[in-house]
């Protein structure tokens, strides 16, 4: 099967000589190149920051519709009903209320 074409294109990136030593002795340590390590580096920083940057988004749009229709379950609520999980008796979700 083949994969279709992508795009690459090189990008160059200044590196001081103590972090290019690092990644010289982490590529050696895992049998890759440095180019590997790099760019590995590189996708799971993406990866982390695209799911931080999503988790703000969420909590904004949250805030935004608490301040509009005040619903909401307390600390408390939502505390006794984590405590519940894995238990014989575990409760519902609470109902958010004003």
């Amino acid at each position: 099967m083949s994969q279709p074409h992508i795009a690459v294109r090189t990008v160059s990136v200044k590196l001081d000589s103590d972090t290019r030593t690092r990644i010289e002795n982490l590529a050696e340590a895992r049998h890759r190149s440095a180019h590997w390590i790099m760019r590995e580096a590189i996708s799971q920083y993406i990866d982390r920051e695209e799911k931080r940057e999503a988790f703000r988004q969420d909590a904004i749009q949250a805030w935004g519709e608490y301040r509009e229709t005040g619903l909401h379950a307390t600390a408390t609520e939502v505390d006794t009903w984590l405590a519940s999980w894995g238990t014989e008796d575990e409760l519902p979700a609470p109902v958010c209320h004003e």
